[in-house]
């Protein structure tokens, strides 16, 4: 099943009442972080590119290299296809992310059928194309499907935030991490917004593009 879509902030904001009544360990969360965004975006080919290319690379250099490709007019998939391997490190992809844009542009996902795919179809699919791995494809659930139970159990900046959260020796890893989200579902996706946040708090830096 699908479950719950998050279109507005009002359904952001069912996700944290229920949080508050339900599970008391997100109190000092949700009241250090009021007010959590929405961080919906498009589906489609480009959204996923654009996740190839942040990887491993900082917020400021993904955004400049984005901006590369947007001038380049290289963000879909038969330009990715028609452009040269010169052309798209010009633009200032990686060797290995030119061969991962390239997988991508060749998989032909269809974008519209993910809408209506569960949770696990979604990410099953999209793990199946080179260089896109299941944190990315959990983001992708979240922010352009609008998931309200994902969660990127992967996360190092979820992991840091749920530990300070909970009071953790040590940061969870991504199985403890898991087992450690289950309780917060229905609302595991407005569960990791209020980490997030929290880890902007805590860290000052942000936990993610």
């Amino acid at each position: 099943m699908v479950g719950r879509i998050i279109e507005t902030l009002d359904c952001v904001g069912d996700g944290v009442e229920w949080l508050r009544a339900n599970r008391p360990e997100f109190g000092p969360v949700l009241e250090a972080c009021p007010d959590l965004p929405l961080r919906r975006k498009k589906d489609g080919f480009e959204t996923l590119l654009n996740a190839i290319v942040g990887q491993q690379v900082s917020v400021a250099a993904a955004d400049a290299i984005w901006r590369r490709l947007v001038a380049a007019k290289l963000t879909g998939p038969r330009k990715i296809m028609w452009a040269t391997d010169e052309e798209l490190r010009a633009a200032g992809l990686s060797s290995q992310k030119v061969r991962y844009a390239r997988a991508l542009a060749e998989a032909r996902i269809d974008f519209k059928g993910l809408r209506d795919a569960p949770n696990d179809e979604v990410i099953a699919t999209l793990t199946e194309v080179t260089g896109i791995g299941v944190w990315t494809a959990e983001i992708y659930a979240m922010f352009s499907l609008g998931r309200a139970d994902v969660f990127a159990h992967g996360d190092l900046a979820l992991q840091e935030a749920a530990k300070h959260m909970l009071n953790l020796d040590k940061r969870p890893t991504e199985r403890e991490m898991r087992t450690l989200a289950e309780p917060w579902s229905p609302w595991r996706s407005v569960a990791a917004r209020a980490l997030w946040a929290y880890y902007r708090v805590v860290k000052q830096r942000e936990g993610i593009r």
